[in-house]
């Protein structure tokens, strides 16, 4: 019988066999490496990731140039990596495995219903619109906040309309900057945010300034109600729609955060437009 998966396709440098199995090996691992990637971006695990980076890079010296002593020490460093590694990256380890576990493949396999959150944000945002109160929330998808999410306070709640009104009441110690959501958790308050430096409208508020530079550097949505003029808007990939009603707010909401869209520019010009 053919074995047509490990038969090689060509050779590589006229030696090296290269099959369909090869191809899905080097498929999964960049998979593996991409996502693991895209969650420490923004995280301090990234600057640990270089520092280890490091440490291996002297350890393979230490060895090339006969350097005993050192190489002697980072070979005793290397018997505890694995737990020093499990130690450092467990944050980012456990949020490799829920977002392994909320990936397209396996949500044949189970329901996911992200619409008890969206609920919650539609209607917060709704009241404090009507209350006249501002407010920015991020919402985080698949690039890690940590960055963001330690400039601020943790709170590590779960998310609901009245929390979120609460914490956005001029007279709240909170109500200052931003708020992150993770998944069904609200995990910090008063977060700072990157300000967007080039925006099309010169006039825009510094809420909406932020909500649309932390849009610009992660895949994040930010939900902004304006405490001048009461309207929602919503940035994600640098866009920017304003004037939305509740229920252009939870559609949107649902193409982002279940089917991971992203809504550009022109879609947001056309969003506001209409």
């Amino acid at each position: 019988m053919f074995d047509w998966i490990n038969h090689p396709l060509f050779h590589i440098f006229g030696f090296i066999p290269f099959s369909v199995l090869s191809a899905l090996d080097i498929l999964i691992v960049s998979f593996v490496f991409y996502r693991l990637l895209g969650l420490i971006r923004g995280t301090r695990a990234a600057q640990m990731l270089v520092g280890l980076f490091l440490l291996v890079t002297i350890l393979l010296a230490a060895r090339w140039q006969e350097m005993t002593a050192l190489a002697y020490l980072l070979e005793q460093i290397r018997s505890i990596l694995l737990i020093l590694l499990v130690i450092l990256f467990q944050p980012e380890l456990r949020r490799m495995l829920v977002a392994l576990g909320q990936s397209r493949i396996l949500r044949w396999f189970y329901r996911v219903e992200p619409t008890r959150v969206i609920d919650e944000l539609v209607s917060a945002a709704s009241q404090l619109s009507e209350r006249g109160y501002g407010a920015l929330i991020v919402v985080a998808r698949e690039a890690g906040l940590q960055a963001i999410i330690e400039s601020g306070v943790p709170l590590n709640s779960s998310v609901s309309a009245d929390l979120l009104t609460t914490i956005f009441t001029p007279r709240s110690p909170l109500h200052d900057q931003a708020v992150v959501i993770q998944g069904e958790s609200l995990v910090a308050a008063r977060c700072t945010l990157p300000l967007a430096e080039e925006v099309e409208d010169q006039r825009m508020g510094t809420r909406h300034r932020a909500a649309v530079g932390v849009s610009q550097e992660t895949d994040a949505v930010a939900i902004v109600v304006s405490e001048e003029n009461q309207t929602i808007s919503l940035t994600v990939g640098g866009g920017l729609a304003r004037g939305l009603s509740t229920d252009e707010l939870r559609q949107r909401l649902r193409e982002l955060l279940t089917a991971g869209e992203r809504l550009g520019v022109s879609q947001a010009d056309a969003l506001t437009e209409a």
